[in-house]
């Protein structure tokens, strides 16, 4: 008889104490009991050490001086025991099936397993979608032939993610230059070592709020800045993985992620000044944007005729007419009324 796997849910915080007790009692309540809940405390200075004692021994706590996200992961992973891996960020959480669902589709060949997240406010309320927006499906299987075909893949933040523990003992400790991003230095390697499973069935919760380092309750040009940032470190080390496992890349892989032309237009749009790729272009945007979109993306023609126009819109556009747009594409729960009615009425004119 097949062993069920054991499931470590790691829960790293700093700071989020009127959001740890939610995360930690979706971890506790899960249906599926060969679980552990290991709570990694990053130094906060709010109340968050007195909520985690209130647990008892019912969790693991970890308490650690300030060290960011890859020291958290990196004490947390050491703790721990599970076959399988859960990065559960502070600030969201699991429904109760979440780990039943998992273990149900795992194998042990699998690299990991991701499934959408409901995506709510600072309040718990909801914005109305999930995460990833959009209609596309969570990528699986092969998936690094993906990463080097398009630069990207269709996947989800750190609490959508359960990952293989043979696998990530290839990877740990993840060095301190990534200790801001670790969920990405996780997320564009993982696929190297093993096929993806995806459910598409939401079983968790993403929350959107200011406090948040990469969910977007506001557009600001310093935070599209920070993406493109972002983005060039991730293509490095896409790049490195690939020749490390002897797979060649494409010359003009950077520019087959519709995501990276995306923040970069957006970018040079909202901060000319302070954009981090300093040749880049607002004409040269809209061409690799739309050679993106029709050449390598999966969007339907509607999707690639809206997001072209979109290229052009925030490209050419004043500026005051261009930040709307910007808002409808990554913050749809800041949507102005007019944009989506005109979406909506073209997709009936092109269906």
């Amino acid at each position: 008889m097949e062993t069920k796997p054991f499931v470590s849910i790691i829960i790293n915080n700093y700071n989020y104490d009127r959001f740890l007790a939610e995360a930690i009692n979706s971890a506790l309540n899960q249906t599926y009991r060969q679980t552990e809940v290991i709570v990694v405390d990053d130094g906060s200075t709010d109340n968050s050490r007195v909520t985690i004692a209130k647990y008892g021994d019912r969790i693991m706590p970890i308490l650690q001086p300030n060290g960011k996200q890859a020291s958290a992961f990196n004490n947390g992973f050491a703790h721990s025991k599970g076959d399988l891996i859960i990065f559960l960020d502070s600030d969201d959480y699991l429904l109760p099936q979440a780990v039943a669902e998992i273990v149900a589709v795992w194998q042990p060949n699998l690299a990991k397993t991701h499934y959408r997240l409901n995506v709510v406010n600072g309040a718990g309320e909801s914005l109305g979608y999930s995460c990833p927006q959009g209609s596309s499906p969570l990528s699986s299987g092969k998936v690094w032939q993906t990463l080097i075909e398009k630069g990207g893949y269709v996947s989800t933040p750190t609490s959508g993610n359960a990952l293989n523990r043979q696998v990530l003992s290839k990877l740990f400790p993840i060095p301190d230059e990534y200790k801001l991003t670790a969920d990405d230095y996780l997320s564009f390697q993982v696929p190297f070592y093993g096929e993806v499973a995806a459910i598409e069935e939401p079983l968790g919760v993403y929350r959107v709020h200011d406090s948040n380092q990469w969910a977007l309750a506001t557009v600001t040009g310093d935070r599209f800045k920070r993406f493109v940032r972002h983005d060039l470190e991730n293509f490095a080390l896409l790049s490195n993985k690939a020749a490390e496992f002897g797979y060649k890349i494409p010359p003009d892989l950077e520019q087959r992620a519709i995501g990276r032309l995306w923040s970069r237009i957006i970018s040079l749009r909202l901060n000319g000044q302070t954009h981090p790729v300093k040749s880049d272009r607002s004409t040269i945007l809209i061409y690799q944007g739309i050679r993106s979109l029709w050449k390598y993306s999966d969007f339907n023609v509607p999707k690639r005729l809206v997001y072209s126009i979109w290229f052009i819109w925030v490209g050419w556009m004043p500026l005051s007419l261009a930040q709307p747009a910007i808002a409808w594409l990554y913050a749809p729960h800041q949507r102005p009324k007019l944009i989506d009615w005109t979406v909506t009425k073209f997709r009936q004119l092109v269906n």
